[in-house]
């Protein structure tokens, strides 16, 4: 498929980068991104070769600034049957157990929000942006900021719901809250989301995606529960892993300090 709305690659180290590529107007979506979304998910789903991916947008002023109101969204007439919108824009929603590292610059509004609540590990740069203008605009704000309590403490998520244009969360107060896990220079931003990406594609895929898989399905769960399911991934994908490392041979990395 050839997309419009986003830019694709996959490089020999197991890395895909996906790039919201909509800059005349601030990457936000539109019914054309939302197929486009649908496609390249599963394509990377079903790619073996393909073991980790990057999520960033084309140089400009926003990561992404939510849908694009300037452009209907297709819905059912009939309001019960009418999804999420943007529901298939992340990638759980297509059972990508593939981690995504989010690399965010410039303002991330909204609906930017989808992204940033499925990503596995999200960093900024320093002129990055978090804010939800739904309110300021009359509309109840709930899909997004819902998502962003599995990350983000409660206090901080009603604040920037209830605050809406008129507040915007800087990358140093994202980094605070854990909205994001490490905040860089804009100029090495991309570079440092594929040093992420390539490091945890280096190891086995089998132990790489039951651990995404195993920690998201938790996510649904009470606790003794997610336990319980949570012990079947290892007698699941532990014997298919170690086919994968050859202990022997394998290197000790080096540490570092985040």
């Amino acid at each position: 498929m050839a997309y419009e709305t986003i830019l694709f690659e996959a490089s020999k180290d197991g890395v895909a980068t996906i790039t919201l590529n909509r800059p005349q107007a601030m990457n936000s979506f539109n019914q054309k991104m939302l197929d486009e979304f649908d496609d390249v998910w599963v394509r990377i789903r079903d790619d073996d070769d393909i073991r980790s991916v990057v999520l960033r947008a084309c140089e400009g002023r926003a990561f992404c600034t939510g849908v694009d109101v300037k452009q209907r969204l297709q819905h059912a007439d009939n309001i019960w049957n009418r999804p999420d919108p943007g529901e298939g824009l992340g990638p759980k929603a297509h059972a990508v157990w593939k981690p995504v590292i989010a690399a965010v610059h410039g303002m991330a509004a909204g609906g930017a929000f989808y992204w940033l609540n499925e990503a596995d590990i999200v960093i900024c740069s320093t002129d990055a942006q978090f804010f939800d203008p739904h309110v300021t605009y009359g509309m109840t704000s709930t899909l997004e900021p819902i998502g962003a309590t599995y990350k983000m403490p409660l206090h901080e998520v009603l604040r920037m719901a209830l605050m809406g244009n008129d507040e915007r969360i800087s990358a140093e107060t994202a980094l605070r809250i854990s909205l994001v896990t490490e905040v860089v220079d804009r100029d090495r931003l991309h570079d440092r989301a594929h040093e992420i990406a390539a490091r945890i594609a280096e190891k086995p895929a089998i132990a790489i995606q039951g651990t995404v898989r195993a920690i998201w399905e938790s996510l649904d769960l009470h606790r003794k529960a997610a336990l319980e399911r949570g012990m079947l991934y290892p007698l699941l994908g532990n014997t298919e892993g170690q086919k994968q490392v050859d202990r022997a041979t394998t290197k000790t990395p080096d540490w570092k300090l985040r």
